[in-house]
């Protein structure tokens, strides 16, 4: 049985290397800059090559199949993709997050170009074994997991879609100031943000806040275990708020929570200015969420499909 796929839209980001030459305008310029600071430039060159090569090795595989189209990362949010499309990501587990938000329910083959230097909890196949799963799906014969996605959807209509996690806070490092609503809690926090993270985010920025708070717990009590993430269902979420500040005014006992299929969490702006929510670490693709707007946090009705 056909697929009915016409092309493959490969995705990529710049490494490194190529972010620095762009910055300095030449390789020798950005040489001198990251060793005369005392870095280590031959473990950017390192990285560059090792993507190249997989990269190129990935691009001449997939010709060999089906007609494919190159976007880089940065081009995401307005590339128009469509069914009769696949999309083969190359690059980073952060890279299958970004992509997976735009691509509705198109398949998603993630390539780890370097397993020694990437975790590749996203990334299933290598340069060597991925047009295997490139060929499974042309002929409609593929496995795929669904990972839910996280949506904020503010009372103006606006939406934006997460893989991985959502942030809502200050564009800045000064607090963010909202109200927050949970079941029947509501609180007005200052605070530097909330965390919302989906299961397959649970391992990034999520974590991160765990092991901190791990570490306090440690400091305060060696004896005492550490709280831990919890086990989310794909159908859940967990809310964290970062460093919520106690006052006359705001309060900090609504921390933390788990958001099932049908209990959102309510968000409304206090800030005047410079409130924003964003997705998956991508700060140039987000939503404002000034004084007046009100953002509904839950699962979304579109789900990310990894091959596997």
């Amino acid at each position: 049985m056909s697929s009915g796929i016409d092309y493959a839209i490969l995705v990529r980001n710049k490494t490194r290397l190529e972010q620095l030459i762009e910055r300095f305008n030449t390789k020798a310029q950005a040489r001198f800059y990251i060793e005369s600071l005392g870095g280590e430039f031959a473990d950017y060159e390192r990285e560059n090559d090792q993507f190249q090569d997989s990269f190129s090795l990935v691009q001449r595989r997939l010709a060999s199949v089906v007609k494919n189209k190159l976007v880089e990362r940065a081009f995401l949010p307005s590339f128009l993709f469509n069914p009769k499309q696949l999309v083969v990501v190359v690059g980073q587990d952060g890279l299958v997050a970004n992509t997976a938000k735009y691509v509705g329910g198109i398949p998603i083959i993630a390539v780890n170009p370097d397993p020694d230097r990437y975790d590749g909890v996203l990334l299933p196949f290598t340069p060597d074994d991925f047009l295997r799963a490139v060929e499974r799906v042309l002929a409609g014969r593929h496995r795929v997991r669904e990972a839910a996605l996280a949506e904020a959807r503010l009372n103006d209509g606006q939406r934006l879609l997460a893989f991985n996690d959502l942030f809502i806070g200050a564009a800045s490092h000064v607090s963010a100031r909202y109200r927050i609503g949970f079941g029947e809690q509501q609180e007005n926090h200052s605070s530097s943000g909330v965390i919302v993270s989906t299961k397959s985010g649970a391992t990034g920025w999520l974590s991160s806040i765990f092991n901190m708070t791990a570490g306090m717990t440690r400091f305060l009590d060696p004896d005492e275990a550490p709280a831990r993430p919890p086990a989310l269902a794909e159908n859940e979420l967990m809310f964290v708020v970062r460093e919520a500040f106690q006052s006359k005014r705001t309060q900090a006992g609504l921390t933390a929570g788990v958001l099932g299929q049908y209990q959102p969490l309510l968000i409304e702006s206090f800030m005047p200015t410079n409130g924003v929510i964003f997705s998956d670490g991508v700060e140039t693709d987000f939503l404002q969420f000034n004084s007046g707007a009100i953002a509904t946090i839950g699962i979304a009705p579109e789900k990310a499909r990894l091959v596997v």
